[in-house]
């Protein structure tokens, strides 16, 4: 199962409020042509970061802005914030009716569904160590390099 692109449009979202704040107006328009995509989706996917108390906006303002600093924003915060993953169903979505007369369906569950939860929560992990800080930093020494 692959994680919805709301997750990489939330991390892009939250670049681009910080990059352009003092440049332009950060409104759904202008993220929309910075990501590619159609200012429903930018919509969508700010309504979730702001619910998950992440950016705030206001009808008629200069556009969104952040709610917390950078460093307290992990990459973690927007996989929940947009609903990356069905929590009850978790990442990796198991086929389920295995064929319980065959010995390979009437096992696999049993061998592989404990790898695919530590699969599961190292990838979170490695998500609540990287923060929006870490990101935008990267993306400012991006650009800067393009320039050279």
């Amino acid at each position: 199962m692959q994680i919805g692109s709301k997750f990489t449009i939330g991390v892009h979202i939250i670049t681009a409020i910080d990059y352009f704040k003092e440049m332009d107006r950060v409104n759904s328009e202008f993220l929309a042509g910075s990501i590619g995509v159609n200012p429903v989706i930018v919509r969508t996917v700010i309504s979730q970061l702001r619910e998950a108390g992440i950016v705030r906006t206001q009808r008629g303002s200069s556009g969104a802005e952040l709610v917390k600093r950078l460093d307290e924003i992990t990459l973690y915060d927007i996989y929940k914030a947009v609903g990356s993953v069905d929590e009850e169903e978790g990442l990796f979505h198991f086929h389920e009716q295995p064929n319980p007369d065959c010995p390979v369906g009437r096992n696999i569950h049993r061998v592989l569904d404990q790898r695919l939860i530590d699969a599961q929560r190292a990838m979170e992990e490695t998500l609540k160590s990287s923060t929006l800080a870490d990101i935008v930093e990267d993306t400012k020494q991006a650009i800067q390099n393009e320039s050279k």
